[in-house]
């Protein structure tokens, strides 16, 4: 059986994200049939942005939600070729 390449996804990052990693883009287009796995792409391309999406257990940190196709989604959330991944922080009160 041969392995073949996992779909093309789209990921929208939140500001605070582009704001901590310098050169990262508001929607970036990259391979992974997950929700873990464009994290995982993501932090290739900018080391330290899955930490700052998830917590060590691994799960989604409690202040970030990822939507894919207008859905909550966790990291296990299968990636559709050319779905649409949202990354964004909860807004904190003051």
């Amino acid at each position: 059986m041969g392995m073949t390449d996992p779909p093309l996804v789209v990921v929208t990052l939140p500001p605070v994200l582009m704001r901590l990693f310098p050169g990262a883009e508001a929607d970036v287009t990259l391979p992974a049939g997950t929700v873990a796995e464009a994290l995982d792409a993501l932090d290739a391309r900018w080391p330290g942005m899955r930490d700052r999406i998830c917590d060590s257990r691994p799960a989604i940190r409690q202040h970030i939600n990822v939507f894919v196709e207008g859905e909550r989604a966790s990291l296990q959330t299968r990636l559709r070729p050319g779905a649409s991944v949202f990354i964004i922080t909860a807004i904190s009160g003051g």
